[in-house]
C-alpha cells in the first residue's frame, strides 16, 4: 500500500510539474557588484569555478522536473544569451521542454523596456497564455542554492493557494534588507512589507524575520488577472513585492513556503551573491571540507555549459619554485607553474607563473598572472593579464588608487584598472 501512495504521489506530483512554466527574471544588472557588471548582466556572473549564478535556478528547474522555461533578459544580455544558447539547448523541442529567451521587445509600449518584475511578465503575458499553464514559477535569476520547486508546488496545491511564496528565516537585524512577511500559525501571510524599518517577526520567534526569497508560484489565470490589473493602476512601480503581492493579500490565499532541509529542519542553504563581499565570501565557503553547498551531489547536479579543456597541470617541484594548489579548487585548464595557490578557487584557462602566491582569492578564467606577484583576498576578473611583481591586497592604500577596494577588504581586478581595455567580459 505505502509503494503504490508514493508512486500515486509520484505521478499526481510529475502532472503538475508538466503543467507548469518557470520564468527566471534575469535582466537586472546588480549594480552593487560594481565592475564585474559592467559588462554583463549579475546572473551571467561565474561561481564556483565553472558555473554562471543562472546555472542554479535553471538546474533546480532541471532536477525538479520542470522543462518549461522562459529567461526574461535585459540589461547587457550578451553573455547571458550566448551561455545559454550554448549549455542549455539539450531539452528536447518534441517532448515540450525548452528554455526559451524572452528578451525586452517593447511589446506593449514601443518606449519602455520592463519596468519592473511585474512588468516583465506582463509584456509576454500573450506569449504566456498560448502556452496555456496551469502554474507559472517566477524566480529570481541572481541567487544560488539548490532546490526542489516540485514539494513547493504540490505544497502550494495541497493549500489550495493563489499564491506561494518561497522564504527563508533571517536574523531580525539583517531583515531590513528583504521583503518580509506577517504570517500566521498556519503559514497564511497577513501582511507583505518591502524592506522594513521594523520587520515583523515570525511567530513564537523574537530574533528572526520571514524573508521572501524571491520565488513565487502562482495559479496562471489568477497571475494573469494581477498582472492586466496592476498594468492599469496609476502610480505603480510594477512590481511584485511592492505592487502586487500586497494588493491580493486581504482578498485571496496567499501562503508562506519556508525553504527548510527535510531532514534536519533547518535553513538550507540560498546566497545572494550581490555585493563583492558576499560574492567572494559565497565562493571562498565552497573550498571548506564539508561547505553548506555540495557541488560535488550526484543527485543534485548543477548544470552548465563548460568549454573542453585539458586537465589542470602543476609543474616544477624545486624547493624555491614548487607549483602547488593548497585548500583550493583549481579548474580545467589552469597551468600552475612553479607557483604556490592557497585556500583560493580557479576558474578555467587560468595560469600562475613562477615564484607567485596568490592566497584567499577567486581567479576568473583566462587569467595570467605574470611572475614574482602577491595575490591576497582579491577577486581577479576575466581576462586580466596580471603584471610581473604585481603585489595586491598588502597595502588598502595602494591598492584603492588603482583597483576597487570593498568595505570587507575584498580588492577588485579589471584589466580596464591594468590598463588592459579589453570591453569584452563575457
Amino acid at each position: 500500500m505505502t509503494v503504490v501512495n508514493s508512486q500515486n504521489q509520484q505521478r499526481r506530483v510529475s502532472e503538475l510539474t508538466r503543467n507548469t512554466i518557470a520564468l527566471i527574471l534575469a535582466g537586472g544588472r546588480g549594480s552593487r557588484l560594481k565592475h564585474m557588471t559592467d559588462w554583463r548582466a549579475k546572473p551571467a556572473v561565474p561561481f564556483g569555478g565553472k558555473f554562471r549564478i543562472i546555472d542554479f535556478p535553471l538546474s533546480n528547474c532541471i532536477n525538479s522536473d520542470i522543462r518549461k522555461i522562459g529567461v526574461l533578459t535585459q540589461y547587457k544580455a550578451d553573455s547571458l544569451i550566448r551561455h545559454i544558447q550554448q549549455g542549455w539547448g539539450f531539452l528536447r523541442g518534441e517532448f515540450g521542454e525548452y528554455v526559451d529567451l524572452l528578451p525586452a521587445q517593447q511589446r506593449h509600449d514601443e518606449h519602455s523596456w520592463y519596468q519592473g518584475t511585474a512588468d516583465a511578465i506582463y509584456q509576454n503575458i500573450d506569449i504566456l497564455r498560448s502556452r496555456n499553464p496551469e502554474f507559472v514559477l517566477v524566480l529570481a535569476g541572481d541567487h544560488i542554492y539548490k532546490m526542489d520547486y516540485s514539494a513547493m508546488l504540490a505544497d502550494h496545491v495541497d493549500n489550495n493557494a493563489d499564491l506561494t511564496i518561497g522564504c527563508i528565516e533571517v536574523p531580525l537585524q539583517d531583515a531590513k534588507e528583504f521583503g518580509v512577511m506577517h504570517v500566521d500559525e498556519n503559514r497564511r501571510v497577513k501582511d507583505f512589507i518591502e524592506k522594513p524599518e521594523n520587520p515583523p517577526v515570525m511567530p513564537g520567534r523574537e530574533d528572526t524575520a520571514l524573508a521572501s526569497m524571491g520565488i513565487y508560484i502562482f495559479n496562471a489565470q489568477f497571475l494573469f488577472e494581477q498582472l492586466i490589473k496592476d498594468a492599469d493602476m496609476p502610480g505603480s512601480h510594477r512590481d511584485f513585492g511592492k505592487d502586487i503581492i500586497p494588493s491580493v493579500i486581504d482578498k485571496y490565499r496567499v501562503n508562506a513556503y519556508p525553504f527548510l532541509d527535510l531532514q534536519s529542519g533547518q535553513q538550507s542553504y540560498w546566497r545572494d551573491v550581490g555585493t563583492i563581499d558576499a560574492y567572494w565570501a559565497a565562493n571562498m565557503e565552497l573550498i571548506g571540507v564539508k561547505p553548506d553547498l555540495n557541488l560535488y551531489d550526484n543527485t543534485w547536479p548543477i548544470w552548465t555549459y563548460q568549454a573542453q579543456t585539458p586537465p589542470a597541470k602543476f609543474v616544477f617541484d624545486d624547493d624555491d619554485r614548487r607549483g602547488q594548489a593548497i585548500d583550493s579548487m583549481v579548474s580545467g585548464g589552469c597551468v600552475i607553474s612553479g607557483a604556490t595557490v592557497r585556500h583560493s578557487l580557479l576558474f578555467s584557462q587560468v595560469r600562475v607563473n613562477s615564484y607567485s602566491i596568490v592566497n584567499d582569492s577567486v581567479v576568473m578564467p583566462d587569467v595570467n598572472i605574470a611572475r614574482h606577484c602577491r595575490i591576497t583576498k582579491a577577486i581577479i576578473e576575466k581576462g586580466c593579464m596580471v603584471p610581473e611583481g604585481t603585489i595586491i591586497g598588502e597595502n588598502r592604500e595602494d591598492d584603492e588608487k588603482r583597483f576597487y577596494v570593498s568595505a570587507g577588504g575584498v580588492v577588485l581586478v579589471t584589466s580596464d584598472m591594468l590598463g588592459q581595455r579589453r570591453h569584452y567580459v563575457r
